[in-house]
């Protein structure tokens, strides 16, 4: 496994806003879950039988062992949980030619007591001895030895197929059995046992090639999950704080840096470069954000504060003004200090709060002074009322007008004693005040409808319309008169219509005429 794929354990960045340059934080490295060893070691595959006493050729039996054992060789790393290595392309690589061939075939007894292993070139090894067994027994445990290591092979090709272990794990296993091949004293077929070797080592190549992909995949994909979540801390650092919600974004950032922790668990770890260049940008975002809302909030504070500084002044002149209730220029006072009080702004909640009530407790002070004294004098003026009702009485009794001269004298000695009677209740002034003004706007109409009446330039006006009407009408008359005698009904009914609606309009003039006092 390449050493970019490896999860390790550096300090965690700051929880606040990053600064500088930085590197990304990461988690400490999970626990790795068991793996499987790379391929199982021949020893462990052979069937337990007391072994006698061998002197197998270049080096001593417990050097043997170790190295089947694979001793002496590091454990592969353990793969990052996010990357699968996945199964070979193409057939499983054949071994059947080694587990069918009778590995026995490719040894002999010497005469001198020696086991000789003869490859299919026909070459000749010297393998060891078997003191004191027969030429089948001493070739047979040799035998035993190379059938360890093909059925360590013949395993190691199924999990390469399956994508059980990683393209590094593989190359470390096939370099174990060839290291045991080439030290350990065995007999049986080399030669296949090579060929297939080096068929696992191609496929070992393809399977490379394809984890290489799917990482260069994973990466993408991660990255891009990264980008995405870079571009969201940017544009929450990029939004107007009048349009900010401060507290959901705040969290929201807040939580970015575990986002990235998380996905530095589930995914494939990308290369420094990237990530570093996206965890500077997710930083700067992240400062940026902070310093906006310490701008903002700054801001805020201070038009706060200031809105307690003309509130408190606010409260000071209405708490001036509550008690001059016979100043009438009082109520407006208090209405423009409304108008300022909205103007100012909010300060801080509690103090807002506690301001507006003490200026809405001037305010009550005001306007229920204000009302008390309205209710007392309205005590006092329910005495005017039936004075005033019975002299509405007496004006409505003019109407409607007969004499207008005595009519407008009468009126006038109305509503001199109208006034001199005071005040009524503020309910009844529009009642009251409502039926006077009708009455002297039923005076004032038959004022001016006598007015028009006896204008000569108005008679003058009339009296002229109704001279066009008449010769109008008797221009019509003529035409009528003209269109019967030459039996033209068409042209009969047509000037009829028109000197009906002649003839109205010219009785009305004449009408108008005689109540002018002249004649049509």
């Amino acid at each position: 496994m390449n050493a970019a794929d490896q999860t390790t354990s550096t300090p965690e960045g700051p929880e606040g806003t990053p600064a500088g340059q930085e590197q990304a934080p990461t988690d400490a490295a999970p626990t790795p879950a068991p793996t499987p060893a790379a391929v199982p070691s021949p020893g462990a595959l052979a069937r337990k039988r007391p072994a006698p006493p061998v002197t197998p050729v270049g080096g001593s039996p417990d050097a043997e062992k170790g190295a089947a054992r694979g001793e002496g060789r590091q454990r592969p790393a353990a793969q990052r949980a996010s990357f699968t290595p996945t199964p070979v392309p193409g057939p499983l690589v054949d071994t059947s030619a080694l587990t069918e061939t009778d590995q026995s075939a490719f040894g002999s007894l010497a005469e001198s007591g020696e086991v000789v292993r003869t490859d299919a070139d026909g070459t000749t090894t010297v393998v060891g001895s078997y003191p004191g067994a027969d030429a089948a027994d001493a070739v047979a445990y040799f035998v035993r030895k190379f059938d360890e290591v093909v059925a360590s092979t013949v395993l190691l090709a199924q999990r390469i197929h399956a994508g059980s272990v990683t393209a590094a794990e593989g190359r470390q296993s096939l370099e174990a059995v060839r290291t045991h091949l080439a030290e350990t004293p065995m007999v049986g077929d080399y030669a296949t046992l090579s060929s297939v070797l080096d068929e696992l080592t191609e496929a070992l190549r393809d399977k490379e090639r394809s984890d290489q992909a799917q990482r260069a995949e994973a990466r993408a994909e991660a990255a891009a999950e990264r980008e995405k979540l870079v571009v969201e801390a940017e544009t929450l650092a990029a939004t107007d704080p009048a349009q900010m919600q401060w507290k959901a974004a705040s969290d929201r950032m807040r939580h970015m840096v575990d986002d990235w922790k998380a996905m530095q668990r589930a995914q494939i770890r990308l290369d420094k470069p990237t990530e570093n260049e996206l965890w500077q940008r997710l930083a700067s975002a992240r400062n940026t954000f902070d310093k906006v809302r310490k701008a903002h909030f700054a801001r805020l504070d201070a038009e706060r504060d200031q809105a307690r500084v003309v509130k408190e002044e606010l409260v000071k002149e209405a708490q001036r003004l509550a008690t001059r209730t016979d100043d009438p220029r009082t109520a407006g006072a208090f209405k423009r200090l409304m108008q300022d009080w909205k103007r100012a702004g909010r300060a801080q909640r509690s103090v807002d709060d506690a301001l507006w009530q003490q200026f809405r407790a001037a305010q009550d002070q005001f306007f229920n002074a204000k009302d008390a004294e309205a209710a007392a004098k309205d005590e006092e003026y329910a005495a005017n009322l039936p004075a005033k009702e019975a002299l509405l009485a007496e004006a409505e009794a003019l109407l409607p007008v007969k004499d207008l001269d005595t009519t407008k004298r009468q009126l006038r000695g109305i509503q001199e004693r109208f006034e001199a009677a005071g005040m009524v209740p503020r309910a009844d002034v529009k009642r009251i005040e409502g039926r006077m003004r009708a009455v002297e706007q039923a005076v004032r109409e038959a004022e001016d409808l006598q007015w028009k009446k006896t204008s000569p330039e108005h008679a003058q006006r009339a009296s002229l319309f109704a001279t066009q009407l008449q010769g109008a009408v008797e221009d019509l008359q003529a035409k009528l008169a003209k269109a019967e005698a030459a039996g033209d009904e068409k042209r009969a009914a047509k000037v009829r219509k028109e000197l009906e609606t002649k003839q109205a309009w010219l009785d009305q003039a004449q009408q108008g005429v005689a109540e002018f006092g002249g004649e049509a």
